[in-house]
């Protein structure tokens, strides 16, 4: 495995009721054809060799013969492919009937796991021809030939990795009220597999998708379920071929109904093990089960294209339905944070430092969504403009329109004499535009914020983002500091579709344009003089696009990727749109700022967490101030 990525298929293939040998003949053929596509697990649905329609055909001699024959003809045909291959088939054993699924591995039939929990109900009469194997007696091996491991308490290993380890459950397994992959789960199975044979009806696919994400999320698993689909008898029933591969609660790859077909994704176990390091609900109890090592005689390769979403902006829902919702919870979330803040300091007041950029205005929206919550005049809502050495009229321009269109009040207050003033105390000419020259107008601009706010009785609302406390990209007791920052939570590349929807579900057309119209600015601090009017500072030329910052931040906090696979996956998600050694130099600049900077974080204002990826020091995110960088700076060397 490379980098933990294993590729996984569920394929359906067409079958006959009863006949063995053609459905044991595309079962290969499918299983020869996922192999060459790289797949190192390969499951086919419940009772795939005989049909699960076969009714009272299950207890004749012969279909039993037959599918214990084409099995063992299966595992030989297949033992030059470089996959885990499992099939279901009915197998007898002392007298009773099993519904089984058979691990194939290198020409071997290497573990045969029993349906647990059989459905006798409305269309469902399992129990007729087969029985559970809580009454196998104690049974813990079948011989097909050869004596092969027999049980629910199997599980298998690929290379001794533990990171791959397999857990088998049978179609209604999943559906019981603790399914066995719970506790197949707890014991290390970082892989469940589902052979199914579930008929379909109208709406049933719904629930079935519900059921295999949940439980992928409960048992922080990757879950593969495969369907049985078009062959199977329509005397009673249709069957569709819904196959489904998920990871952790998200689906992955998901087949079209009604068409028999193989699909694929790459799922990532070290992220699974990743989650399961970091919960520590999750509590492992490997006590009496069986681990039978498979030996796969190459290492597996890594894919040029992966089978899996790989979004550029992460922290973006991709479905504009989804997007709108998010957005509109995001704000809300917000803004009942800053409401719950004033109701409690009993304040009529907030300041809010305008700049007629995208953090400020984002504030300025979840203020006024605040202030309607509370039943507050707008005009408690003092936007403090501070013109100085970089300021230019489109900025400005913005500025005041935004806060007309609001209904806030506006004040401005120009900082270039007070900061001239200041310049010369500390000594420090006007004409070196150095880091000094930068900071003082900073902190200038948070001090007349924080004396307003004494005038008016109220507390100053921050406006930076997650991007720019990841990056340290603030200066430290400037715009670093606020009495609660409304965006703390929320990535710059989020931060543009929640203004975008603010303007577009805004009933005022100069509020939406403004909107846009700052959407459409370069972000700047704009704290060096403009050039020719216009802005001269641009962030992202200096640190790199925010859209890559935000995916190294995702990758690495909510997944827990080391820096060679962020990279690799960042030059797979952005090729096209921007160099290989352009990605390297800005991952550098992420870790390098991302280490150095986290000093600001360790002293963050209030703010309320909104996604799965903060850095309060209060909650998400521990790290002291002085941890050294080089060994995540080697990896991206190496």
């Amino acid at each position: 495995m490379n980098f933990g990525f294993v590729r996984v298929a569920s394929a359906t293939p067409f079958l006959k009721p009863a006949d063995c040998a053609f459905n044991a003949g595309n079962i290969l053929e499918m299983a020869v054809e996922a192999a060459d596509n790289n797949a190192e697990l390969i499951v086919f649905p419940e009772l795939s060799l005989t049909g699960y329609t076969c009714g009272d055909l299950f207890l004749q001699e012969s279909l039993l013969e037959d599918a214990k024959n084409q099995l063992l003809w299966i595992a030989e045909k297949t033992s030059r492919l470089n996959a885990v291959i499992l099939v279901g088939t009915p197998l007898c054993l002392t007298g009773k009937l099993y519904n089984c699924a058979a691990a194939i591995h290198k020409g071997l039939v290497k573990g045969i796991v029993p349906k647990t929990f059989l459905p006798n109900y409305a269309e469902f009469y399992e129990q007729r021809h087969f029985i559970s194997p809580s009454e196998s007696w104690g049974i813990d091996s079948i011989n097909l030939v050869y004596q092969v491991p027999f049980g629910t308490d199997l599980l298998f290993s690929l290379n001794g990795n533990p990171d791959f380890t397999l857990a088998i459950e049978l179609c209604e397994d999943l559906w019981a009220p603790i399914p066995p992959s719970s506790r197949h789960c707890l014991a290390g199975a970082t892989i469940v597999a589902n052979l199914s044979a579930s008929n379909e009806m109208t709406g049933k696919d719904d629930y079935r998708r519900a059921l295999v994400a949940n439980q992928s999320a409960r048992t922080i698993c990757a879950y593969v379920y495969s369907c049985s689909g078009d062959g199977e008898s329509t005397t009673d029933l249709v069957f569709s071929g819904h196959n489904i591969i998920s990871e952790n609660g998200r689906i992955l790859s998901e087949s079209p109904r009604f068409l028999n077909k193989a699909i694929y994704a790459d799922i990532d176990l070290s992220y699974l093990i990743g989650e399961r390091r970091r919960n520590t609900t999750f509590r492992p109890d490997p006590k009496g089960y069986r681990l039978i090592s498979l030996q796969a005689q190459e290492k597996s390769k890594l894919p040029s294209n992966l089978i899996r979403p790989l979004s550029t902006a992460p922290f973006v829902p991709a479905d504009p339905a989804q997007r709108e919702k998010r957005c509109e919870e995001i704000i809300m979330m917000q803004a009942l944070g800053l409401k719950t803040r004033i109701s409690h300091v009993n304040a009529q007041n907030v300041v809010i430092g305008i700049s007629g950029g995208l953090d400020s205005t984002l504030a300025l929206i979840v203020a006024a969504k605040a202030f309607d919550l509370l039943n507050l005049t707008r005009k408690g809502i003092h936007c403090i403009t501070m013109p100085c050495f970089g300021t230019t009229e489109r900025t400005k321009a913005n500025a005041l329109t935004l806060i007309s269109a609001l209904g806030a009040t506006l004040r401005e207050i120009p900082l270039a004499e007070a900061v001239t003033l200041h310049f010369r105390d500390i000594g420090h000419s006007d004409t070196v535009h150095d880091l000094t020259y930068e900071n003082s107008q900073a902190r200038e601009r948070t001090q007349v914020l924080m004396d307003v706010a004494s005038q008016v009785k109220g507390f100053v609302v921050g406006t930076g983002d997650l991007s720019e406390l990841a990056l340290g990209f603030a200066t430290y007791n400037g715009d670093h500091m606020s009495m609660y920052g409304v965006n703390s939570s929320i990535p710059k590349t989020l931060i543009r579709y929640l203004i975008a929807y603010a303007a577009d579900s805004s009933n005022s057309k100069t509020l939406h344009d403004v909107l846009y119209q700052i959407l459409e600015t370069p972000v700047s601090p704009e704290l060096l003089p403009p050039k020719e009017g216009d802005i001269s500072q641009e962030t992202e030329k200096i640190l790199g696009p925010y859209e890559v910052h935000d995916f190294f931040l995702y990758y690495m906090m909510r997944l827990g990727h080391a820096p060679e696979k962020l990279l690799y996956l960042a030059k797979m998600a952005f090729k096209g749109r921007y160099e290989d050694g352009e990605i390297t130099s800005w991952l550098k600049v992420f870790y390098k700022r991302f280490f150095s900077n986290q000093f600001k974080r360790s002293c963050l204002p209030d703010g309320p967490k909104v996604g799965s990826v903060a850095l309060s020091p209060r909650g998400d995110w521990r790290m002291p101030s002085d941890a050294s960088v080089a060994g995540w700076l080697a990896r991206i060397e190496n």
